[in-house]
């Protein structure tokens, strides 16, 4: 497998030139091979006419903004995406990880961290090292290397953050995972006062579990502490 890092395509869909063109060298120093779209028209064009390991899409775009960006992306692939917003513009977060996207970023940022970001994510979603491992409860099954989640057989449409958090919770059934624990595992970083990251992406896993059909294992709130996955009776 290769590394994390290396060769990793990544398309920035950001209007602002001058970061582009700034991130663009600061990540092909680490072996990053970085596209830049100023347009959510033409970030969308790049992302169907070629293959990326991961976007970064700022929210704030000339003519289709980059949460109607993130939703026709997500209806062609999971692709792991990251999102740059306004500083303190909960709104957008809230609604871009609904939407899809693994993680958030705001404006203005130190780009050490965006890369510490990109690492976690590439991480996490590519296909792993050594043997197969399977993690099943009912009918769910994950398999860890190559990231598969299954139900009932049928393959769920999972992003990478939303497959961490679910073999978090599938490694100790019927046991509460703290949240911090679950921000570490699913986002490769420390859990944030007022961080709704890991809840959203709980919801997005329940509601794609119910849409596929699951009605017997549950993923449950232990209100203040973390979740927890119930087997289904």
């Amino acid at each position: 497998m290769k590394e994390a890092n290396k060769n990793a395509r990544i398309l920035m869909i950001d209007d602002d030139r001058e970061l582009g063109v700034m991130i663009a060298d600061f990540l092909g120093a680490d072996r990053l091979d970085v596209t830049v779209a100023q347009t959510g028209e033409a970030g969308i064009e790049a992302f169907r006419t070629a293959s990326y390991d991961l976007l970064i899409l700022d929210i704030m775009l000339p003519g289709i903004n980059g949460l109607e960006v993130l939703k026709k992306i997500r209806q062609s692939g999971n692709v792991p995406v990251i999102m740059l917003t306004a500083r303190g513009d909960d709104i957008d977060r809230i609604i871009g990880l609904e939407f899809g996207a693994d993680d958030y970023l705001p404006k203005p940022f130190n780009p050490r961290e965006l890369l510490a970001r990109i690492k976690a994510i590439l991480r996490r979603s590519q296909p792993q090292s050594g043997e197969e491992r399977e993690l099943s409860l009912g009918e769910i099954t994950l398999h860890t290397r190559t990231h598969k989640a299954l139900l009932g057989g049928i393959e769920l449409p999972l992003t990478g953050t939303e497959f961490e958090i679910l073999k978090c919770l599938l490694e100790t059934p019927g046991k509460v995972v703290n949240k911090e624990r679950l921000s570490e595992r699913a986002l490769g970083r420390r859990l944030l006062p007022y961080d709704r990251s890991v809840d959203t992406h709980i919801s997005n896993l329940r509601r794609k579990l119910e849409k596929a059909g699951n009605r017997n294992e549950t993923i449950q709130n232990q209100r203040g502490i973390g979740y927890l996955l119930i087997p289904g009776t």
